[in-house]
């Protein structure tokens, strides 16, 4: 018997597409597949699967023509052969597919399209410690506390993501390195740099500045992640560990 033909619950287990999703991961799942988690069930003569390969198919296997697909090309009706008597029927394009299980595909399509306009957005660059004082500056010239940031990037010093890992008082705060290390190996980024304010104008590192430099410094050589600066930003100015030669 064909697998096509069963109900999705029939299947062997590493058949089904969730049980494959979680087993595998999402990679691992065809285009029909993925489709399919997203309606949930097809109907009584097609499973899921099945019924998604089909519309599929009537795409030319192009996702990008299926997003395309208004609500009516979905949900529409055909002529189809009916009785002996030779007349014509109308009978919908895709039964199992309603107008609430075609608006999740045309959803999930439009995700699929705002993610790709994200990604063509350039990343912003840091090329010197005075890109990442002017990166910083706007939110920091104001403040009457410390924050701490730490600047997540890829390869290219382009920068993914910043977070914020400390937030203290009026003099200083404290900083947990492991929380750092842990937003870098989360999002994968290899190039890390770490920026916190004086509120007081001064812009000399303090001795615990010192010493959460070269304590971060040495656990990124030892998950391999490259430190390239800390700076401390304050009024009319800036502090590189960097420029100073104080990395090594």
């Amino acid at each position: 018997m064909e697998t096509a033909k069963l109900n999705i619950k029939q299947w062997a287990e590493d058949d089904r597409p969730r049980e494959k999703l979680m087993l595998k991961g999402a990679a691992a799942l065809s285009n029909a597949e993925l489709l399919a988690i997203l309606i949930g069930s097809g109907s009584a003569d097609e499973s899921a699967v099945a019924l998604m390969k089909r519309l599929l198919s009537d795409c030319d296997n192009r996702l990008k023509t299926l997003g395309r697909m208004s609500l009516e090309e979905l949900t529409g009706t055909v002529d189809v052969d009916g009785t002996a008597n030779g007349r014509k029927k109308t009978a919908r394009r895709y039964k199992g597919l309603g107008k609430a299980k075609a608006v999740t595909i045309m959803a999930a399509c439009e995700l699929g399209r705002r993610r790709m306009e994200e990604d063509v957005v350039e990343l912003p660059s840091i090329r010197s410690s005075m890109d990442l004082y002017h990166y910083f500056l706007p939110q920091m010239q104001d403040l009457f506390h410390e924050e701490c940031y730490a600047v997540l990037m890829n390869q290219a010093c382009r920068i993914m993501d910043k977070v914020l890992v400390s937030k203290g008082g009026l003099t200083e705060t404290a900083v947990d390195i492991r929380l750092i290390l842990r937003e870098a190996l989360l999002r994968r980024a290899p190039v890390i740099a770490l920026c916190h304010n004086h509120p007081s104008g001064n812009l000399r590192p303090s001795v615990e500045d010192d010493r959460l430099t070269d304590r971060l410094q040495k656990a990124c050589r030892m998950m391999n992640i490259r430190l390239l600066d800390h700076i401390i930003v304050a009024d009319g100015g800036f502090y590189s560990y960097c420029e100073e030669g104080k990395l090594g």
